[in-house]
């Protein structure tokens, strides 16, 4: 029989607490943004006839859904209290990703049967232009910190945000392609590819698969079951 070895390579309390208020921040950061980002795309794609802009800036208020249940998360200051709520969360995120796919799905299936050309947008290019550049920033940081505190949620969130990135990219690029060439097709077909990929995080968010569930702290690997540097077992996608 093989004796369990515990390992005490998590972060400390006070560590926690630390990036806990960081997370907390970073989040509150994110909802401003996507605030601001919905309420500028919804106002430019409903004046230039924009389904691409309009389901932008719904992904926005989607994007602020999950920001706020990883706040309500968070917003507890006992750490075995945020981590009782981690599933419930993880499983609203999920289902944010869910809505997200569906929208841009049924929006870019429209857009190629040809329901209506948009107007160019300049607003609409700004924003998407301004998002490219803010969202990875924002989504790394809310990463990097949910990795080392091991919670699943926050770094499932940063994934939600990171995907506003690809959107922001896929809607610049659809945006100057019609405004310069008439190309109205290439943004809903990039949109189904970004729509498979909502898919696929939610699924991870659901099944729990972005961070380990068991934090760092508390990993005791045993016999065949070997954790790294961070606390990660075999599966996790938590230091990846």
């Amino acid at each position: 029989m093989t004796a369990e070895i515990s390992i005490g390579i998590g972060p400390s309390p006070a560590r926690r607490d630390l990036l806990a208020k960081r997370i907390r921040l970073l989040v509150a950061a994110t909802i401003t943004y996507n605030v601001i980002e919905a309420v500028v795309a919804i106002t430019a794609g409903t004046i230039a006839s924009s389904t691409a802009l309009i389901g932008f800036g719904l992904d926005s208020v989607i994007e602020v859904s999950s920001a706020a249940a990883v706040a309500w998360q968070f917003a507890a200051r006992d750490h075995a209290v945020r981590e009782a709520r981690e599933q419930r969360t993880l499983r609203i995120i999920a289902v944010s990703f869910f809505a997200l796919a569906a929208y841009v799905s049924i929006d870019a299936i429209r857009a190629l049967a040809g329901t209506g050309e948009a107007e160019r947008s300049i607003p609409g290019i700004v924003i998407a232009a301004l998002s490219l550049a803010v969202m990875p920033f924002l989504s790394a940081a809310q990463r990097k910190a949910g990795r080392e505190l091991g919670s699943a949620s926050a770094v499932a969130d940063s994934k939600q945000t990171l995907l506003c990135t690809y959107l922001s990219g896929v809607l610049l690029v659809g945006l100057v392609l019609n405004a310069t060439l008439g190309w109205s097709w290439a943004d809903p077909i990039a949109a189904l590819v970004i729509a498979a990929i909502a898919v696929k995080e939610g699924r991870d968010a659901w099944q729990g698969k972005d961070c380990c569930a068991t934090p760092a702290a508390a990993v005791t690997p045993s016999a065949g079951i070997e954790a790294d540097s961070c606390g990660c077992r075999p599966g996790c996608d938590c230091c990846n």
